[in-house]
């Protein structure tokens, strides 16, 4: 995790380097020494990733080295600060030596460790005369452990499905794939079904092999020869002739294989040189924790998802573990023992290790009144209880996963653990903070939002989060952290002073120890936070200040200024969970910060003075006002990215400076401030959200000049003010993919317009958008549109032709009551239809679709239509 701290700094260097000389002046030679030294450290720290389980000695070794990194990141911010404050405000200022201080941390802190990192060096080759690697010991560990068989809960439609699949007739090969979560009981129900006796009937050779991280094709081959040549040596053979002896006898025999905890495609792509292709009566079955390997697996099958334990199911597992039956639990341990197994989210292994930590407790408890205290702490954190776990059950299983990850990504990973237990995590909020945190570099021509979501989808294809909520066209919107995972995660962080969860004990004691004596560089708070607060805490290495409540507390206005007066040096200020009475006014003392969120009360203005957060790149303001006065000027905001509120900015016309090619997003803005000034330096912006009274901008060319706009958001302030018309196509944003209409009370005939947008692939239609109950679009072509949604429109008859939406895949109509139908010839391309509030006639036709599409497939794996139908349908 140290190497991309060190990565991401160097990536500074050079862009002070480059881009600011004049700031550097008398420094190039220590700043270029430094440089080498960083690069030095990254290399030795990617040959020490290559260990999967570090020792003592490197931990601290990493430690010590990101607190070199914050340092002089420290050094390189107070240079910028100290000059660009200087220029604004037009006075000279004594420019800090910072050839001195480079010259400083290099001698006193970076060379020192270049000492230790020889030593270490020296210290752990990798050993020559045979001893076990930790790895080694872990595959030992593997392959030793027996599968559990007895008290197998659940899985039973599983295991039948599975089944179903093992005894199809095909005229090739079939490869089956079971993915999941570490945990989940892949291999178990796996080992269930290999066991099973129908199977054992059906295939008269079964072969089961393990794969390990250490992969190595020439062992698996050997294992599944052994099965069909036990009595002989075959270790004699090389590589091509143990190949082309395998692909022999497999082809000739109906088998089974079973290939348990496959990690890459790689690896399959190298099993899969000896597989029969043309064996119909061959199956192979994988269980894998990423999915790409079950992708990549078969041409013709998907992924098989291994569901989750239902809360019957869980509980039932649960009081196995305790009590070795389903009789014995006492009826006041059930009600909160059955609120535990739910909590365990349906994973077996977090059911396993939570029932030995209940069965410990019952012994230590003397009376039934002091388990169920006990038994409740555990229900109110489960992923706490989880890290008590003497055996280091979870640690173990999903350090296999981690371990596998790159260093980048690492960081990515445990910072999970920031969150609450069971809290929902907006995907663009956590992108934007790992942005912020550093996690993410440049990637070839992505953007640093783009190169974040790529982590995004890295970890949930490794199955290591959650996608919780998806957008209309699938897209993930938020996801979730399981219990095991954030246990592992909070584990990890502990090891790594990496952040500290700052809690709420009976003493009013905020937290378990002093942050500032161990030096976290992050704290989170998921509970009041007076407390803490009320103590007046200093610590000047704390970069992010972490507030995640699921439901918004307030802060008394005495505690306002204590976070910037106490944590000078944070980066990120993530408080839209915390309810200001006023605007923050010390926040502006926080020149470092890079990430800002605020919820305040009938926020009527931003202040001029937030414009001297040189560093910002995200500003997200939340208030119940309907507009705010933007007195910062954003022209000089030099690194601001997004710029998001949920009421009407107005900008000041009198702005100067010249920032803004950096601006991605800008939501929302009032009509009066789409200027041309703005569209002139904001002309990279890639999301705008504009309220107020629409037809102000439609008689300008402030949009068409937008030519990066790929999203538009536009939201008109008042019935009485409803639009008549709207402009030309070639008036809107010639890149515009997405566009959401609202209160707009538009003339069904102004689709024409919107139909000429060539680019539109989504368009959201929303309260009375259009006004009007007869809509004809039988004419107009929308050549590229996926996505339509229409809801709280007045809406009666709607009718179109087959050439209307030729690409249409999802179509959404919720919350119009007066709707008839829906025409059929919509459904020839769509995916999916979903519907809710509304007449019985329209839930008719959507199963006429629905039946006309039946049997229809599309997509690599046979995906089917799907009709969603709401709870509310009909009832209008």
């Amino acid at each position: 995790m140290a190497e991309a701290a060190v990565t991401f700094l160097l990536e500074q260097l050079k862009e002070v380097v480059i881009g600011y000389k004049d700031l550097i002046s008398g420094a190039e030679k220590e700043l270029e020494l430094l440089k080498n030294d960083l690069g030095l450290l990254k290399a030795f720290l990617k040959d020490a990733a290559k260990k999967r389980r570090k020792d003592h000695v490197l931990k601290e070794l990493e430690r010590r080295i990101r607190e070199v990194v914050y340092e002089v990141e420290d050094i390189i911010d107070a240079c910028f600060t100290k000059a660009i404050e200087a220029k604004t405000k037009k006075y000279s200022y004594k420019r800090i030596n910072l050839a001195k201080d480079v010259k400083s941390i290099r001698e006193d802190k970076v060379l020192p460790l270049f000492k230790d990192t020889n030593k270490f060096d020296s210290m752990h080759r990798i050993n020559a005369d045979g001893s076990r690697t930790p790895d080694d010991q872990r595959t030992k560990l593997k392959r030793d452990t027996p599968i559990r068989q007895n008290r197998v809960v659940g899985f039973e439609d599983e295991e039948e499905t599975i089944t179903g699949y093992l005894k199809e007739k095909r005229n090739e090969l079939d490869v089956i794939s079971i993915v999941g979560i570490p945990g989940q009981g892949k291999t178990t129900l796996a080992w269930k079904i290999y066991q099973n006796d129908d199977i054992g009937f059906h295939f008269p050779i079964r072969i089961w092999v393990y794969i390990t991280q250490k992969f190595s094709s020439r062992d698996v081959f050997l294992q599944i020869l052994r099965k069909f040549t036990p009595s002989q040596d075959t270790s004699n053979l090389n590589d091509d002739e143990l190949a082309r002896t395998v692909r022999a006898c497999l082809e000739k025999e109906k088998f089974l294989l079973v290939l348990d905890d496959v990690w890459s495609v790689d690896a399959w792509n190298k099993i899969k040189e000896v597989l029969p292709l043309s064996n119909g009566e061959g199956k192979v079955l994988i269980t894998s924790r990423e999915v790409d390997v079950g992708l990549h697996s078969s041409a013709n099958r998907k992924p098989h998802k291994l569901r989750f334990l239902s809360e019957d199911e869980s509980w039932r597992l649960l009081q196995y573990e305790v009590y070795g039956n389903l009789e014995d639990c006492p009826h006041e341990l059930r009600g909160i023992g059955e609120h535990i197994a739910v909590k365990c989210d349906g994973v077996p292994l977090t059911i396993i290790v939570i029932g030995g930590i209940l069965v410990d407790q019952l012994t230590r408890s003397p009376s039934t009144v002091m388990a169920v205290n006990e038994w409740e702490k555990v229900s109110e954190n489960v992923s706490d209880a989880l890290q008590k776990d003497k055996a280091n059950r979870i640690t173990d299983v999903v350090a296999l996963s981690y371990d596998r990850l790159p260093d980048d990504l690492r960081d990515c990973f445990v910072y999970m653990g920031v969150f609450p237990e069971d809290y929902e995590i907006p995907v663009k909020m956590l992108c934007g903070l790992w942005i912020a945190e550093g996690f993410i570099l440049p990637k070839d021509e992505k953007s640093l939002e783009e190169s974040a979501e790529e982590n995004f989808l890295d970890l949930i294809t490794r199955n290591l989060l959650k996608v919780e909520k998806t957008n209309h066209m699938g897209k993930a919107k938020t996801c979730r952290v399981h219990d095991m995972i954030r246990a592992f995660c909070m584990t990890k962080a502990r090891e790594q002073n990496f952040f500290k969860e700052i809690k709420k004990s009976s003493t009013g004691d905020p937290g378990s120890s002093d942050p500032q004596a161990q030096k976290f560089h992050r704290l989170c708070f998921h509970s009041e936070i007076s407390k803490f607060l009320a103590k007046n805490p200093k610590d000047p290495h704390v970069r992010s200040f972490l507030c995640f409540y699921k439901q918004p507390v307030e802060l008394d206005s005495e505690y306002t200024s204590v976070i910037p007066d106490g944590f000078t040096k944070l980066r990120i200020l993530e408080s839209k969970s915390i309810k200001f009475k006023k605007f923050p006014a010390k926040v502006i003392t926080l020149i470092h910060l890079r990430y800002l969120t605020l919820f305040i009360d009938d926020l009527k203005m931003i202040p001029l003075q937030i414009s001297q957060l040189w560093n910002l790149q995200s500003l997200v303001v939340q208030t119940t006002s309907r507009s705010i006065e933007m007195k910062a000027n954003m022209w000089k905001m030099i690194r601001l990215r997004h710029l998001k509120t949920n009421a009407a900015l107005v900008l000041d016309s009198k702005w100067d400076g010249e920032a803004g090619q950096n601006l991605q997003t800008l939501d929302r803005l009032s009509p009066a401030s789409c200027t041309e000034v703005v569209s002139k330096r904001a002309k990279n912006l890639r999301t705008l959200g504009i309220s107020g009274k629409l037809a102000n901008i439609f008689g300008t060319k402030f949009l068409e000049k937008l030519d990066c706009l790929e999203k538009l958001k536009l939201v008109n302030s008042l019935s009485e003010d409803r639009l008549h018309g709207l402009p030309q196509s070639n008036c809107f944003p010639r890149n515009l993919k997405r566009l959401t209409l609202m209160n707009t009370f538009l003339g069904w005939q102004h689709m024409s317009a919107l139909a000429k947008i060539q680019t539109l692939e989504s368009l959201k239609l929303k309260d009375n958008a259009f006004d009007g109950v007869s809509c004809n679009v039988g004419l107009d072509i929308f050549p590229n549109l996926q996505l339509l949604l229409i809801v709280n429109i007045e809406l009666v008859l709607w009718v179109a032709s087959i050439h209307t939406f030729p690409s249409l895949r999802f179509l959404v109509v919720k919350n119009c009551g007066n709707l008839k139908e829906i025409p059929e010839c919509l459904g020839t391309h769509l995916e999916k239809l979903e519907i809710d509030r509304v007449k019985n006639s329209v839930v008719e036709s959507a199963r006429v679709i629905a039946e006309t599409k039946k049997g229809e497939v599309k997509g690599k794996f046979g995906d089917q239509f799907k009709l969603i139908i709401g709870p509310a349908c009909g009832t209008k």
